[in-house]
Parts: C-alpha cells; sequence; structure tokens
C-alpha cells in the first residue's frame, strides 16, 4: 500500500531508494530494587559504562579526521555530557538513594534534563535534548550489553547506492555511517532545522527529511521510498507513475546541478556589464572548502555563536584565533565577514567572561547579539582580540549584530579601541583598519538608516530577523510561520530604503539573509539595486545562473513599479512575470 508523510526538509534533492531501518536503544528500561551491598557494584557498573562509551568517542574522533568539521564538534559535545555532573553524579546518587538498576536511575535524570531544555526558548539549544538522549542510548546501550553503533540491516540484494535509512533519531557517531558508505539518504522521525542531524546533511548534501513523528514505526524493511528533501515529503511504495516523476525530476535535479558546476569559474556579472559579488555563509571553519567549492568570492557571514554554542563553556582568546585565522587563511586573500556572537542569554553558560546569574530572557526581543557583548565587556574583549589577531592573515570586516541604537555603535567602537589599544601594548599585530559593519535587521535600523551611515564601513540586511520583527512574527512559532513573508510591502520597502540609502553616500551592502539565497527574488533583488548577496554555499551557483541572464538596466525600472504595490497577489503576480 502506498501512503505519503510529512515532515521537514533540511537538505534538498531527490533519492529513491530501498528502506533500512536502523534499530535504537530502548529507553523504556526495567526498574529494579537491588540490595544495599549490591549498591556499589552496581555504581561501579554505571562508571564503567560510562568510561567505555567515552573511550569510543575518542577512538571516533581519531578515526574520522576526513569527516565534516562539525563531526569533531558533535563527538565533543557528546563528550561533554559525559562529563557533566548533572548527567553522571546525579544517576550514582539516586541508584544509591533508591538502590535501583543503573539503567533506569539514568532514564531518570535524562528525563529531568531533557524537560530542562524544553524550557529554553532558542529552538537551538532547545533541540540540544536530542544529544542528552543519545548520548544516554549510548551508555544503555553498553550497561546492556550492545555497545556502538546502532545496528542496520539492509534488505537483501539491494546496494548501497540505494539504501535509505531510516531513524527514530541519528547521534553524530551514527552519521560517520554516511562517510564510510553511500547512502542516498535518511530520515528520521525528531530533529529540527538547526539539529546536529540536519547540519550535517547538508554538509554532505544528502536528502534528508526530518521530524517526521512515526516513520521508524511505519514503514518497514525493504520498501521502497522517496525522498524529496525540498519539500519534506516521504513517499512509501509509490505506484508506478508516481516512481516514474519522480526519477524524471531526480534526473533532472542532476542535470542541473551538472551545468551549474561549470558556473563555479564564470564571472558574476549581469548582461549590461554590471559586477555582482557573492559570498558564502558559514558557521564553522570546516565549511570554507565548501564555499571555495562553489565559486564564493569571498565570506560574507561568519556565524561565530557556532564556536559558542557547540560546547559547555566559553572557547578561549587563543581557540578564537585559532578558528578564525583557519577561516582566513583557508579563504586565501578573499574577503571574511566575521560577525560577533549573536546568541541570546537563555544558556546555562558562566565561563570566566561572563557575570552574574543564568537569567532566562526571550532571545528574540532580549538582551541578545550586541546587547549581550556590551553587557559582558570581558567576553567581548576576548572576541574582539581573536578577530584583530586572526586579521593580520588576511582581509576581515568586523560585522555587529541587532543594532538599533547610536549608542550602541559608539560603545561598539570604544571597545574595539581598547581592544586595539591592549594588542598595541602587547606589540601584536593587526590590521589598524578593519572596516566595521552594522546588521541591518530591526525596523528602528532602517529607518533611522542615517545613524548608521555616519558611523560605519558597510551594512549588511539580515533578512530573517527583520521579517520576523517587522511582522510580529515568531520564526520558531509553527502556528504563525505561514505569516513568514519575504515579499511582504513593508518588508520590501525597508530593504530597498536601505539600499537606496546607503548609496546615496557610496556605503555598501550586503544581504546575508535566506531571501538572498532563493534564486526567485534574485533579479528583484538585482532591480533593488542589491549587489552584495551572502547565502549557504550549496545555493551559489544556482543564484549566479540567474545574475548572469538578468540585465539591470531593464530590471530597475520594473522593480521600482512593483515596489508600489501593496496587494499581495499583485505582488506575486508582478514577481512570476518578472522572472519570466
Amino acid at each position: 500500500m502506498s501512503f505519503t508523510l510529512h515532515g521537514l526538509g533540511v537538505s534538498g534533492g531527490i533519492a529513491i531508494g530501498r528502506a533500512m531501518l536502523m534499530s535504537h536503544a530502548t529507553l523504556e528500561v526495567s526498574h529494579l530494587t537491588i540490595s544495599q551491598r549490591m549498591v556499589d557494584k552496581e555504581i561501579a557498573r554505571f562508571d564503567a559504562a560510562i568510561k567505555a562509551v567515552k573511550g569510543e568517542l575518542e577512538t571516533m574522533k581519531e578515526t574520522t579526521e576526513h569527516a565534516p568539521a562539525e563531526l569533531a564538534a558533535f563527538i565533543d559535545i557528546h563528550t561533554m555530557f559525559l562529563e557533566d555532573p548533572e548527567l553522571v553524579d546525579k544517576p550514582r546518587a539516586i541508584i544509591r538513594e533508591r538502590r535501583c538498576n543503573a539503567e533506569w536511575a539514568l532514564v531518570q535524570q535524562m528525563e529531568d534534563l531533557v524537560e530542562q531544555f524544553e524550557q529554553f526558548e532558542d529552538p537551538y539549544l532547545r533541540e540540544r535534548k536530542f544529544d542528552v538522549v543519545q548520548v544516554v542510548e549510548r551508555v544503555i546501550k553498553e550497561l546492556l550489553g550492545h555497545p556502538g553503533r546502532a545496528v542496520m540491516k539492509a534488505a537483501k540484494g539491494v546496494t548501497e547506492e540505494m539504501l535509505i535509512v531510516v531513524a527514530h533519531d541519528l547521534s553524530p557517531a551514527d552519521v560517520i555511517t554516511f562517510k564510510e558508505h553511500r547512502f542516498a539518504s535518511f530520515i528520521t522521525d525528531v530533529g529540527g532545522a538547526t539539529s546536529h542531524t540536519a547540519i550535517l546533511a547538508r554538509s554532505l548534501a544528502i536528502p534528508s527529511v526530518v521530524g517526521m513523528e512515526n516513520a521508524r514505526a511505519l514503514i518497514r524493511d525493504g520498501e521502497q521510498l522517496i525522498v524529496d528533501g525540498k519539500r519534506g515529503v516521504v513517499i512509501v511504495n509509490p505506484d508506478v507513475r508516481v516512481l516514474e516523476e519522480y526519477q524524471l525530476r531526480k534526473n533532472q535535479i542532476e542535470l542541473e546541478k551538472s551545468k551549474l558546476k561549470r558556473l563555479k569559474t564564470a564571472k558574476s556579472q549581469t548582461l549590461d556589464g554590471v559586477d555582482v559579488q557573492l559570498y558564502a555563509n558559514i558557521e564553522l571553519p570546516g565549511d570554507v572548502p565548501g564555499a571555495l567549492d562553489a565559486g564564493a568570492e569571498g565570506i560574507g557571514l561568519f556565524r561565530t555563536e557556532f564556536l559558542f554554542l557547540d560546547r559547555g563553556d566559553m572557547p578561549d582568546e587563543q581557540e578564537q584565533y585559532e578558528a578564525y585565522r583557519k577561516v582566513v587563511k583557508g579563504m586565501a586573500g578573499r574577503p571574511v565577514t566575521i560577525r560577533t556572537f549573536d546568541l541570546g542569554n537563555d544558556k546555562d553558560l558562566r565561563p570566566d567572561g561572563m557575570s552574574g546569574d543564568r537569567v532566562k530572557t526571550n532571545p528574540a526581543l532580549g538582551r541578545r547579539a550586541i546587547r549581550l557583548s556590551l553587557a559582558e565587556p570581558r567576553m567581548f574583549q576576548t572576541q574582539l582580540r581573536a578577530i584583530l589577531r586572526a586579521s593580520k592573515h588576511g582581509p576581515i570586516k568586523l560585522l555587529i549584530p541587532m543594532l538599533a541604537h547610536a549608542h550602541e555603535i559608539d560603545q561598539t567602537l570604544a571597545a574595539l579601541e581598547q581592544a586595539k589599544s591592549s594588542l598595541r601594548g602587547e606589540k601584536v599585530a593587526f590590521d589598524e583598519n578593519i572596516p566595521v559593519g552594522g546588521m541591518i535587521e530591526i525596523p528602528a535600523a532602517a529607518l533611522a538608516i542615517g545613524l548608521f551611515l555616519r558611523r560605519l564601513d558597510f551594512l549588511s540586511v539580515g533578512t530573517n530577523d527583520l521579517i520576523q520583527y517587522t511582522l510580529a512574527i515568531d520564526r520558531s512559532d509553527e502556528q504563525v510561520s505561514s505569516l513568514y513573508d519575504p515579499l511582504h510591502p513593508a518588508v520590501l520597502m525597508l530593504i530597498a530604503h536601505t539600499l537606496a540609502s546607503a548609496e546615496k553616500v557610496n556605503i555598501p551592502v550586503s544581504l546575508c539573509g535566506e531571501m538572498a539565497g532563493d534564486p526567485k527574488l534574485t533579479r528583484l533583488l538585482l532591480g533593488m539595486g542589491l549587489r552584495n548577496f551572502s547565502m549557504h554555499p550549496s545555493q551559489i551557483l544556482e543564484v549566479k545562473s540567474r545574475v548572469l541572464k538578468a540585465d539591470v538596466a531593464d530590471l530597475a525600472p520594473t522593480v521600482r513599479r512593483m515596489l508600489r504595490l501593496d496587494e499581495p497577489g499583485k505582488l506575486q503576480e508582478a514577481l512570476e512575470k518578472l522572472n519570466g
């Protein structure tokens, strides 16, 4: 019987193959009561399991040097959890106090931790609960005598290239398999757009769908599957007509990808000779090879918060410097824009550089991004010094997120001067004239653009947050996500106003939100005056293909007329006409 499942498409493309179910340790363990004299032995058994799993992870990290850079970071997170008193000491106490078996004690503590993670408002942090569950699963497997990776059984006679892994969840350790074999795709019951499995899927360019809820229970081993990673659809046992249709689409996608690769070395220029810069957004140093392979002319946005998020403490100055240096050296003279970390203050982190008690705030409207950096000057100085030190290795531009007030810029520039002064005193080389830019992602910043143009060297429009704040929509709230509209007249007016105002005073502007990587919007943005796009590396070549076919002289007057429209239907119709 054929049926369709829906989830969240996190890595585009189409895969057609046979299901291979991945088994996982059940967390519904038995509750056993042990005698008082067995308590110490049970704790020793628990400690031995923790030690064994840590050993597995260490070995895994040593033997996967050619895997994506993100993978090592994810393994570090799992190792960190195995050293966290909340996950290690508390179960020991439960075993001693309740005289219970180690498996049950560990699951009780895991459930408490998962509940704590679910309280976070930031979606990235909330999804870290899956890491806790994955770590606990590995320890339970060890306790039950089934250590190692999840067991996979392929249908008889099916080659690896045709296998689609179906799992409740995948840990970074499990996903290593994707480098050792040639699977077509994977789908999971849990996970979100910022989960580890989603990030890894994109880095490996594997069509994937997560958040399927019941796929693992509904799909059987060996069943034929179609995975549409763009639409978030999985078709189980498709009929011949549907299979032929998707096979045709899959062939077309592969043909288009092959054609686009020829554009890698082509100059990014419109038909009427207008140069357009196409940059890459990256999250970790390991993303640099992908950016270069896509033909990126530089890094338009290095999201440094991923250096902070993927660990339990703050990286010190030397560690940050090494990360920034690696990116700059890897880009070999191409410009690198480093954004100071854009992180809410709802993470339970208290390193030396951060003061005060943990405070839970709204990550969208609270003390985050530059507000948090200015409130934590020691932490900010650490990052600024590291960025300045890396600037001696190549062209770096410093980008400040979430600006709304002139005094925030003034305080940031003062903090930067303080960092420069301290490095001069230590006779450390750096770029004295490092350009400083600001993110335009709050409507107030776009409307009062003159404040920023007088103080900064460049601007970068962050459309993801600009749309969120303009339309009063929390992007992580599925109940209002349908109202998130890049083509809302107010959003287009703010972008157009920013571009026009900056052009008058010859200040460069880039756009680094999701709109920049949407090929359907390329001609619109070109007609609005945008000349610097920054996007995920996988989107660069398709956007470049649109740039090469565009004529700005023809587009500009048409787009000006479009911007006067305020009816969504007419705007959409005009956009379709613009794209031919």
